[in-house]
């Protein structure tokens, strides 16, 4: 504790028959107490010595105002201060939990609640990430009023095995790697300048990838990587489908 309340008139009451050097060790003493929210050690010499006060005055004081126990001298109203102040600690701790719970149950319901009242209507550019959770969007997203099938994500993966084998491959593919995969291939599906049929399907989608990568691989820069500062850059499958670097290889940024 670094704070505690003083109360004078009770202080006074308490402490009017010590002297003046008593008093400046009790309240040093109490200062320690506070400080490390533990009894008073038995070592009187080490005491001394950490609240500057002669021995015999700190022997005076801890044998009139504190207890002596097996474990340290114990003051009964700093230990119930101390008690009172972790259990507010406590209290307030648990409810910051339950607030943030609260919040979070409130924007997942939020979110859930614009998606099914929008979700026909999400229009997705190029350079845009959806703005919904993304495991829902792949649940409930559709195109023209039909399901919109979910990213096969290790399909993907085996496409790009086999168009750009020299590449890296990826080994673990969740987390933000599967939050890109799954946004680009919904972006992907809608028709644009670049792909105007788009696709709905599962199967129209892994045709879609395939030319993708077919094109990387025989008509762009990266599938050759680039020299960098006396190192050879290659693309990997994590890079190709951040969102600014699948815009800028639509946009034919990287084409030979």
């Amino acid at each position: 504790m670094h704070y505690y309340q003083f109360n004078i008139s009770d202080y006074r009451a308490a402490t009017a028959h010590l002297s003046n050097e008593e008093d400046l060790a009790y309240r040093r003493l109490i200062d320690m107490y506070y400080d490390t929210e533990n009894k008073i050690p038995i070592d009187l010499e080490w005491v001394a010595r950490r609240i500057r006060i002669s021995s015999s005055i700190v022997r005076d004081v801890l044998n009139d105002m504190f207890t002596l126990h097996d474990d340290g001298w114990h003051h009964q109203r700093c230990q119930e201060v101390i008690a009172e102040y972790h259990a507010k600690a406590e209290q307030a701790s648990r409810a910051g939990k339950a607030s943030a719970e609260r919040k979070r149950n409130k924007q997942s319901t939020d979110v859930e609640r614009s998606l099914n009242g929008r979700v026909t209507d999400v229009q997705l550019t190029i350079n845009q990430e959806p703005i919904t959770n993304n495991h829902i969007q792949e649940a409930k997203a559709s195109l023209s009023g039909t399901s919109f099938p979910p990213c096969p994500h290790q399909a993907i993966i085996e496409l790009w095995k086999r168009h750009l084998p020299h590449l890296a491959q990826p080994r673990v593919w969740e987390g933000v790697r599967q939050n890109h995969l799954r946004n680009r291939w919904i972006q992907a599906s809608k028709p644009s300048e670049y792909s105007p049929a788009g696709y709905r399907t599962t199967a129209d989608g892994l045709k879609w990838w395939d030319a993708f990568f077919r094109h990387i691989a025989d008509g762009t820069k990266l599938a050759h990587g680039f020299e960098t500062k006396g190192r050879l850059w290659q693309p990997d499958l994590e890079w190709v489908v951040n969102a600014g670097n699948f815009a800028k290889i639509i946009d034919g940024r990287y084409d030979i």
